[in-house]
């Protein structure tokens, strides 16, 4: 096999730092290359908190950045990496800090994205581009990688290995006789994020309803859990709130074992989808068709046609693909009853 009248790769480094749903996206572009090239050695270049979710990916050597460690974590890579080189280097992030630090990688082919996603440098660290491909899904990009090196067939394997302690863990929270609906609120960004009133009240009408057993999650810190913490005090019902006391890992056990999870554009609404567990998501700062749930589509609350509208008084068509409407009210147009939709959809259809 040949990938572009260049020899077969024998190693090939990734380098995507974050976040954790685009590091979720990567499985599929692992196992892809795996199926492809199976005596390459692949190394994955990525940042320490997502490295806590896919530590133990079978046949991938992951090297670490801290990007918090700043110029010192820049060095320390450098070190890591100084007496390896690679046939292949993806260069598949395009923040100024990922494109300085990729250039300290030594490969022979340095691929990166098309000039109209380009930027902040990234034509300095790279010798290769995949073409453009117009309005598509963060993950479809990324598997444009893999198809650039020959790869004809795609491998939707998003396994990634856990513990039989932490599939314990999230067993011990799942009850057999309830619906189990987790609700993760946080995203990365608060204008990405729906209010606590609302949360709490559809946290409400879900327990009315259908009797579930709601739990509340979160990452470890004192932001998120705080916010957590307003949505259990607003809550009439009793809710379970487990807001920083998992891991990543367990994290992903517990959406798996969940009926249906909601959250709005992040990490947990990704590996959801990832585990095949339904997740109804809440969009309006960014369009679900680029960023939104790859195998659930169907249930997203869509409002960002609305918030373009709002914001830049133009159409999703007029807008530039990729343009964030994170704007304060933005999130304010996904109301209860939205999402309540989705949800009564969702459960007439899978009684």
């Amino acid at each position: 096999m040949t990938t572009n009248h260049h020899k077969v790769p024998t190693s090939i480094c990734l380098f995507r730092l974050s976040a954790i749903g685009d590091a979720t996206h990567m499985v599929p572009v692992v196992k892809t290359l795996q199926y492809h090239f199976p005596k390459a050695q692949v190394t994955w270049v990525i940042g320490k908190i997502e490295h806590k979710l896919l530590q133990g990916l079978a046949g991938v050597e992951f090297v670490t950045f801290d990007k918090a460690a700043g110029w010192q974590g820049i060095k320390q890579l450098r070190q890591k990496l100084n007496d390896q080189k690679f046939d292949v280097l993806l260069q598949m992030q395009l923040s100024f800090r990922a494109n300085l630090v990729s250039r300290f990688i030594k490969a022979k082919r340095r691929i990166g994205f098309d000039k109209t996603r380009g930027k902040e440098g990234h034509g300095l660290a790279i010798n290769e581009r995949i073409p453009y491909l117009k309005d598509c899904h963060v993950l479809d990009g990324f598997m444009q990688f893999t198809e650039y090196l020959g790869c004809e067939k795609r491998i939707m394997d998003w396994h990634i290995p856990v513990s039989e302690q932490d599939d314990k863990f999230a067993h011990n929270l799942i009850k057999p006789n309830q619906k189990n609906i987790v609700i993760s609120p946080c995203s990365s960004h608060d204008l990405r994020n729906w209010s606590v009133t609302r949360y709490s009240q559809l946290a409400d009408w879900l327990v009315a309803t259908y009797g579930a057993r709601v739990i509340l999650t979160a990452g470890p810190s004192a932001k998120e859990q705080n916010f957590v913490a307003e949505i259990e005090k607003a809550s009439h019902y009793e809710v379970t709130n487990i807001a920083g006391k998992d891991t990543l890992k367990q994290l992903l056990c517990l959406l798996k074992q969940a009926d249906l999870v909601i959250s709005p554009d992040s990490g947990p609404l990704h590996m959801a989808g990832s585990v095949g567990t339904p997740v109804v998501g809440l969009l309006a700062a960014s369009n679900y068709h680029r960023s939104g749930s790859y195998q659930f589509p169907e249930l997203t609350v869509d409002k960002y046609p609305e918030a373009c509208m709002k914001f830049f008084n133009k159409t999703v068509e007029q807008v530039k693909w990729g343009t964030k409407t994170e704007f304060p009210g933005a999130m304010d147009l996904i109301s209860v009853n939205d999402v309540k939709e989705k949800i009564e959809m969702f459960f007439t259809k899978h009684k």
